[in-house]
């Protein structure tokens, strides 16, 4: 075991849970225990969220202005570790290093954000009447709580930690049970930027602590972010508590790509959203419907795909299972009568015998009642369908029930402008296969993909971790009254 066991952080202090049962952390790159996670117990998240709740005074009190300093600091210190982040995101997640690279990168970008909400949440002031003042502020909601997947083990605690905590909230963070450890290690660089003793907390477990979270009467809101089954439990059982819920759930990602586009810059694009992060990513392609004859494009997708390399520029799915469930999408795909162009099943990396790998995959043909049409694989498989029009490709991405994100490859301003306004999803791209804004715009999708309202990140975020106070003051009684005032 490479590490040491993965401990709750508590009210700044790394402490046992209060059970003894554990689960292996293993690595998917090569198959290697890394450490052993608690699955910890109602009592610890109570532990947890006392400490919180005793830290909410002092930090919600302070100027917005001072509490971002910590968040300064934190950046400058996820900067000067990031080949060291980087490196602990791809031991126990299975990326490549430059994929691990590129989210410690978007974590700096988020932090960066927190710094600037000071400019953000300045509220409003207006004279209403002679002498009467209305004026509106920010307030932070209390104890908080973030649940977080195991396919962005960095960037998505950072989509939630520097704004909730930068609005003044306190917080509970639950990581993932398969990529424990980089959590823990943004707990130590939060505490050595400043952050006080009991704003931060992490506890470790599996669907009992997000059970607990979810019926805690001291947590006011739960973000979360997984699949769309536990979205929607997560969202039901949060609201039914009373609590602020966001809960954003799983993707089936349309490509449309018209006989007009760039061949070159859509292959290129198309295959590294398919294969980025092994495909474990909402925002992955994962459908791709040829409006028309796009033959020439899909043989330079399957150019491009032949290029990636598992353990070289393609990194490893997170366990045997997952690995055996997009296999088996692949195979049925197969017996269905798609066909399948680049099969990336039973890939083998040399001296990593045990890791979980999948090569890109590409199968054409495919019809939308098929399962790899419409169910989320979550691996770097591409599926093309095939139709003659515009209305019909659009067709086939508004049927879909998720909404995350859908993209159009053409050189035709108008029809992308149409797919923009047509398309059923929260975010769009126009020749571009990932389409993920960037600070301050937010990240959500809509339909099966989100459950609550606004986003998780950027601006909108500010409506879900505070709450507005509106007072109205007068002072001079000699200004007269008049119906306003």
């Amino acid at each position: 075991m490479k590490y040491s066991p993965v401990q709750n952080y508590i009210n700044g202090q790394f402490v046992d849970a209060s059970s003894a049962r554990t689960l292996d952390v293993i690595s998917p790159l090569d198959g290697n225990l890394l450490s052993k996670v608690p699955m910890s117990t109602a009592k610890d998240l109570d532990n947890a969220v006392k400490a919180a709740k005793a830290a909410f005074p002092n930090w919600s009190h302070m100027p917005i202005k001072e509490r971002v300093q910590v968040f300064y600091k934190y950046k400058y210190l996820l900067e000067k570790n990031l080949q060291e982040l980087a490196a602990l995101v791809s031991e126990e997640n299975g990326k490549t290093i430059g994929e691990a690279t590129a989210e410690i990168e978007k974590c700096i970008e988020l932090t960066e954000f927190a710094c600037s909400l000071p400019q953000l949440v300045t509220g409003e002031v207006l004279e209403v009447s002679k002498g009467v003042e209305c004026r509106t502020e920010h307030v932070p909601l209390g104890v908080v709580a973030s649940i977080v997947p195991f396919n962005f083990p960095s960037m998505v605690p950072n989509w939630t930690i520097p704004n909730a905590i930068g609005l003044g909230n306190c917080m509970v963070i639950k990581p993932s049970e398969k990529v424990p450890l980089s959590v823990g290690r943004l707990a130590q660089l939060l505490k050595e930027a400043g952050l006080p003793d009991g704003v931060f907390n992490v506890v470790h477990g599996d669907s009992e602590i997000v059970e607990a979270i979810c019926d805690h009467p001291g947590i006011e809101a739960v973000s979360f972010v997984g699949s769309t089954k536990v979205a929607k439990i997560v969202y039901q059982r949060a609201t039914q508590k009373f609590k602020r819920a966001l809960a954003l759930g799983g993707a089936k990602n349309h490509l449309m790509v018209l006989p007009d586009a760039k061949a070159d810059m859509t292959a290129q694009n198309v295959a590294a959203s398919m294969s980025g992060c092994a495909g474990q990513r909402c925002m992955a392609a994962s459908a791709m419907v040829g409006v028309g004859n796009v033959d020439h494009i899909i043989e330079k997708i399957c150019d491009e795909a032949r290029k990636i390399v598992p353990g070289k520029n393609l990194g490893a799915v997170i366990s045997k299972e997952s690995k055996e469930r997009i296999e088996r999408y692949i195979s049925d795909a197969e017996k269905d009568g798609a066909k399948i162009l680049v099969d990336g099943r039973g890939a083998k990396v040399e001296g990593k015998e045990n890791g979980t790998y999948v090569g890109p995959t590409v199968i054409d043909f495919v019809k939308p009642e098929m399962s790899v049409a419409k169910e989320e694989i979550f691996g770097p498989v591409i599926s093309i369908m095939r139709t003659n029009t515009v209305d019909e490709a659009l067709a086939i991405e508004n049927a879909n029930p998720y909404g995350n994100a859908a993209s159009v490859f053409t050189q035709n301003g108008g029809l992308a402008r149409y797919i923009i306004d047509h398309a059923s999803a929260g975010m769009i791209g126009v020749n571009v296969g990932v389409p993920v804004p960037r600070e301050p715009f937010s990240f959500g999708g809509w339909n099966e993909s989100k459950f609550g309202v606004g986003d998780i990140t950027g601006k909108s975020s500010i409506e879900f971790w505070t709450k507005l106070k509106k007072s109205t003051v007068k002072w001079n009684p000699e200004a007269g009254v008049n119906w306003m005032s």
